[in-house]
């Protein structure tokens, strides 16, 4: 779509937009679980085999096949891609071994509060790997997922869909859209959701609402406009503690805690405005818009360490308030000479983030002891096993150490892109990007101000070979970096004020290969390497030697690995998703594994349809066994989950399908936070659903 599409194609011999309709083009759909090519990783239509980077894709018409609702289940089926615990209220990516709760974007643009994410308004999600900091800024330091939105697009849109099942889980969805005339087009989508889960006390009670309008403001111009508002309520469910160096043995519905004094609850409110403009030059110039305002609060009752048959629990709540302003212009335009063609692409970023933080700790009625002959504290409690679930009072008020702070993030970002192409063989990524990234911070409770300013130079390499127009084979290179304010942008302090930033630098090979329209193979092999890790001097003494930093910087982590993915339609019944991972993390000041990261990983998701009105879809998902946190005390095991899906068209309009997860009733666990906070995973779950288009 002309608003989305994000400037020209990048190599010579696709169509440009001076051959197109743009009023026609609009909407393009995916044809089953592929693309042929994105916009995000470059900023301009490149396809996907000629961009040197490992790129999966979850398309809506897997979205729709599988039943997904949110993104723990959109990254199911990714290779080198997973979700964490998050403590309950919050998305928390690993990729490539590095965790992150704020390397999420909607279309293309900073979407980084904590809170846990839809996608009923989502045409695909985007997991693009390694660093992108030349595209999207700061961190992304595994990688960042990037969900495209559904919006107008002067096509007809009418879909209706509602689902139903384990645990009252009842769910509807309605997409709506049609051009009121040849100069503008609606189009909404919304969602509402009431379900419970296999988890004890837990709820989730969430509905969103995304309208957008889109306008041709002439022959070469079109704008679109947006307004998302998303809630979610829920409880917070930090799962089961540990014993002997695995998760406890317990029924995977018992809940430790008290799921009423644990409530979750975020508000997004987000404006976004696109306008794309094609000069006769064939140049083209794209501004971006997004203003977002986020209030988010969780509260918990959560589990620590067992002391014998006794587990303790401990509480707090945390209130943050965000506001979001960013926007971006893009200027691309080819130039030819010779025989070599650049297409070139100038931009700039600016950003403002301003965010308030409020930490309160729980104070239980009655000291306390877990262990004999230690003194009685108010923090915690001890339950006992047999009855972990808590259901006395518990009082909550700032503690010494609780956050309380104000905080300002700016950031004017330049860019500049060349992508080449040599001859018909060969082709060339070069990029780079500046970012001056400012942050100040204030502390309420006494009045002290922290401030940091960072350059942040982020090059970009990549080279790729095509032997053959379908088949290709790339090496890059990529940098990003991690400001001392870190991903929530509240952890600058006295001691790391003046530290530079981390870094982490990717080094990558891989090939992908298209192997008939709509199927693609790739392989990457990666190097991820992370510096500047702050740690605590040892020759720092505040009486004897306080002269010298309180930290210094060392070379924190290193993960490598290789990813194998297959997405697309084997056949005209047979459409397939999935791949294999083999990754290796260590932290290099201790020579530790990193925490969730397994060592393999293997998923495939089938879907066939052996008759226009009948099909089937079947599913496995192998993970290796992986520590639940940094110090390897606690291993999850690994595990195998099948699932599978049934499809009937009743008729044109009308589709109904049944989805089973965990179909053989596999007791696992799927995430962690820490050694005591794990996710027992789900049990074997079925979900009615329909799909009505008209």
């Amino acid at each position: 779509m002309a608003a989305n599409a994000g400037g020209t194609p990048a190599v010579a011999g696709q169509a440009t937009p001076t051959e197109l309709d743009r009023v026609k083009v609009h909407g393009q759909r995916p044809a089953g679980y592929t693309l042929d090519s994105i916009t995000s990783a470059t900023r301009t239509r490149t396809p996907l085999r000629d961009t040197p980077q490992a790129i999966s894709i979850v398309t809506r018409e897997l979205m729709r096949d599988q039943g997904m609702n949110a993104l723990a289940d959109v990254v199911r089926y990714l290779p080198g891609v997973s979700m964490a615990q998050g403590e309950g209220n919050r998305d928390t990516t690993v990729i490539r071994g590095s965790s992150s709760t704020a390397d999420f974007f909607v279309d293309g643009l900073r979407d980084d509060v904590q809170y846990i994410r839809d996608v009923y308004n989502i045409e695909r999600v985007e997991a693009l790997k390694g660093p992108n900091a030349m595209v999207f800024g700061r961190g992304g330091s595994g990688g960042v997922l990037n969900r495209v939105t559904r919006k107008a697009d002067w096509q007809e849109h009418h879909e209706i869909t509602a689902q139903a099942g384990s645990w009252n889980r009842s769910r509807f969805t309605i997409d709506q859209g049609q051009p009121l005339n040849e100069r503008a087009a609606f189009r909404v989508t919304g969602m509402a959701e009431d379900s419970a889960s296999y988890r004890d006390g837990v709820t989730i009670e969430r509905y969103g609402i995304n309208p957008t309008l889109a306008l041709q403001l002439g022959e070469t111009t079109t704008a679109i406009f947006g307004y998302e508002h998303f809630r979610d309520d829920r409880v917070a469910d930090r799962g089961v503690p540990s014993r002997d160096g695995r998760p406890l043995a317990t029924d995977p519905e018992t809940f430790f805690g008290n799921p009423e004094l644990s409530p979750v609850w975020a508000r997004v409110n987000a404006f976004d405005a696109v306008i794309h403009h094609d000069f006769a030059s064939g140049a083209w110039l794209r501004n971006a818009t997004r203003y977002a305002v986020y209030d988010k609060f969780y509260q918990n009752v959560f589990p620590g360490s067992l002391q014998g048959d006794l587990v303790s629990l401990g509480a707090y709540n945390n209130r943050t308030d965000r506001e979001n302003l960013f926007n971006q212009t893009d200027l691309g335009f080819t130039v030819r000479t010779g025989g070599v063609t650049h297409a070139l692409l100038a931009g700039m970023e600016l950003g403002r983030q301003e965010t308030d933080n409020f930490r309160q700790s729980g104070a239980f009625p009655a000291n306390s002891s877990c262990r004999p002959g230690t003194p009685a504290v108010t923090n915690s409690l001890c339950v006992p096993l047999a009855e972990p679930r808590y259901r006395g009072p518990v009082d909550f008020a700032q503690s010494a150490t609780d956050a309380d702070n104000h905080g300002v993030a700016k950031v004017a970002a330049l860019y500049l892109q060349d992508q080449i192409e040599f001859s018909p063989h060969w082709q060339a990524v070069l990029g780079v990007r500046l970012d001056r990234f400012e942050m100040d911070l204030r502390n309420n409770r006494n009045g002290e101000r922290f401030r940091s300013e960072d350059d942040l130079l982020s090059p970009r390499v990549g080279l790729v070979y095509k032997p053959a127009e379908t088949v290709s084979v790339y090496t890059s290179y990529s940098v990003t970096h991690l400001p001392r304010s870190g991903d929530q942008l509240s952890s600058l302090n006295a001691g790391n004020q003046a530290l530079d930033p981390e870094q982490f630098r990717n080094k990558e090979l891989g090939a992908k290969w298209d192997v008939r329209p709509g199927l693609s193979l790739t392989a990457a092999a990666y190097r991820l390497d992370r510096t500047n890790v702050a740690v605590a001097n040892p020759d720092y003494d505040p009486v004897t030697n306080p002269g010298v930093p309180t930290s210094i910087l060392v070379d924190g982590q290193r993960s490598e690995g290789l990813e194998l993915g297959i997405a697309g339609n084997v056949s005209d019944r047979w459409q397939v998703m999935g791949g294999y991972a083999w990754q290796d993390g260590e932290n290099r000041t201790n020579g530790r594994d990193l925490a969730n990261l397994p060592r393999h990983t293997v998923s495939l998701w089938n879907r066939y349809d052996f008759t226009p009105a009948f099909g089937a879809g079947l599913g496995a998902v192998y993970r290796d066994a992986m520590y639940a946190a940094a110090d390897n005390a606690v291993v999850l095991p690994g595990y195998t989950r099948i699932d599978a899906a049934l499809f009937y068209r009743v008729n044109a309009s009308l589709q109904l399908q049944l989805n089973v997860e965990n179909l053989l009733d596999r007791e696992h666990y799927a995430s962690a936070h820490n050694n005591n906070n794990i996710t027992p995973g789900t049990p074997r779950a079925w979900y009615l659903g329909l799909n009505m288009a008209f």
